[in-house]
């Protein structure tokens, strides 16, 4: 399946999946009521369309609100060893995108580490440049948070120059969040990670794995996302078979004193799925990072030059992904990260 041939219900179905779904026990007749058509059509839809275009529906969490550290690194490698390189770094389970772009940062991939890891984020990173044998490998934690949430129009009606939108989650939301989580809420993380089964009454399996109503279940996914822990529970889509081809990492130097003023509104275009500041260094002058996906490159470059205009910044780069590495959600409180630090740690002896 392409997005050649979606009709428009299912382009409907994807913006609804991306937007979020709705925690109740019937997920897909909600959508079905809001679409017009019926429970058993969309999960037929949902079916045809998963593996293909539909990568997983699960929930989304904030990685900093259930305490772990993350951050984006970027890493210098020399293009002959740059897949082998790419593969040890994939070897950590707390990384979960990994790209080679264009630029002589060659490799871009983020990470997240528990809270009860014994090495920390910063030794984490440095073991990993180490293992892989990077030339250069850098930190670029997000300094502040703009917006993240990607949501790709399927429907083609939105001039994406143009579309602007409030985001989904942005720092205020991130600030507001509750930072600590019990052992009730982790065994419902651990289910609502999963990816969703497409089948009528899809949490009812997951409410029995851990001794607990359905509807306790649901109640408990709601808090997390009334205390902001959890951004939504949705779907997350093969954006090239979805159509949208390139992925365009803008990075803008933006003067200290104009930072405020242009992250919201770099984060106000629909078409930017994240806005971050983060940090600069001698060979690195970009601050904010603004991430927009097009279904061609022109596309994306008229995104990025509709921002130039509003914000007046005109010193940038465009880091286009030249190769996916690996793109999964993390799995958090499991115990890949613990296994895979304890075998680090033998390792190098630490």
């Amino acid at each position: 399946m392409t997005a050649q041939t979606l009709d428009r219900l299912d382009q409907e179905i994807l913006n609804l999946l991306q937007e979020g779904i709705e925690l109740v026990e019937r997920p897909f007749l909600a959508i079905a009521d809001k679409v017009g058509t019926t429970e058993e059509d969309v999960m037929e839809r949902v079916r045809r369309m998963k593996g293909d275009i539909v990568r997983q529906i699960s929930a989304i969490f904030d990685t900093r609100t259930l305490g772990y550290q993350s951050s984006l690194v970027a890493a210098k490698i020399p293009e002959e060893r740059l897949d082998e390189a790419a593969q040890i770094i994939n070897d950590h389970p707390g990384v979960s995108h990994n790209y080679k772009r264009n630029h002589d940062y060659n490799l871009w991939f983020t990470i997240a580490v528990p809270p009860n890891s014994r090495l920390g984020l910063e030794k984490t990173v440095e073991l990993l440049g180490e293992m892989a044998e990077v030339d250069v490998i850098r930190l670029m934690p997000t300094l502040r948070l703009f917006k993240i949430g990607v949501q790709l129009d399927m429907t083609g009606k939105e001039d994406q120059t143009k579309a602007k939108a409030k985001p989904a989650y942005g720092e205020e939301d991130r600030k507001q969040a509750a930072k600590t989580v019990s052992d009730f809420d982790i065994a419902v993380i651990r289910e609502l990670q999963k990816d969703l089964p497409i089948e009528s009454r899809p949490f009812d399996r997951w409410a029995q794995n851990i001794g607990i109503s359905t509807e306790e279940l649901l109640q408990a996914g709601r808090d997390l996302q009334a205390r902001k822990q959890m951004r939504r529970f949705a779907a997350v889509l093969h954006h090239r078979k979805a159509g949208f081809r390139f992925n365009g990492m803008g990075v803008w130097a933006v003067p200290e004193d104009r930072v405020d003023e242009v992250g919201p509104k770099m984060a106000s275009f629909k078409a930017v799925s994240h806005c971050y500041l983060r940090p600069t260094y001698p060979d690195w002058p970009y601050s904010i990072f603004t991430m927009v996906h097009g279904r061609t490159m022109e596309e994306c470059e008229s995104i990025l030059q509709a921002i130039e205009d509003e914000t007046g910044i005109t010193e940038r780069a465009v880091l286009y992904s030249t190769k996916e590495y690996k793109k999964t959600r993390v799995s958090y409180f499991t115990p890949e990260a613990d296994e895979w630090e304890e075998k680090v740690i033998r390792r190098f002896g630490l």
